[in-house]
């Protein structure tokens, strides 16, 4: 019996909202980055290891020097989480 091949495709728009308020990432960052993901950030020391936590969509929703302060507020929002290398 041969299997059968099922193609999907999804619209970028589609793709872009996959997971959107049900799935959260949590990614390490230096804060030379911040400013260019967290735009209204203060300005902060360049070297620090800050953890932050996105949407699914990539939108930012916290930064902090606290790892498990991402985990608390993705279930707060009620989001699985992922981690990002």
């Amino acid at each position: 019996m041969g299997l059968k091949q099922i193609s999907s495709h999804l619209s970028k728009n589609d793709l872009a909202h996959l997971g959107a308020g049900e799935v959260g990432y949590i990614r390490k960052m230096r804060s030379d980055e911040v400013s260019r993901v967290f735009p209204e950030a203060p300005d902060m020391d360049p070297g620090l290891d800050l953890w932050a936590l996105f949407g699914a969509d990539g939108t930012p929703i916290l930064l902090t020097d606290n790892r498990s302060s991402t985990f608390f507020k993705a279930a707060e929002d009620d989001l699985r989480t992922v981690s990002l290398h």
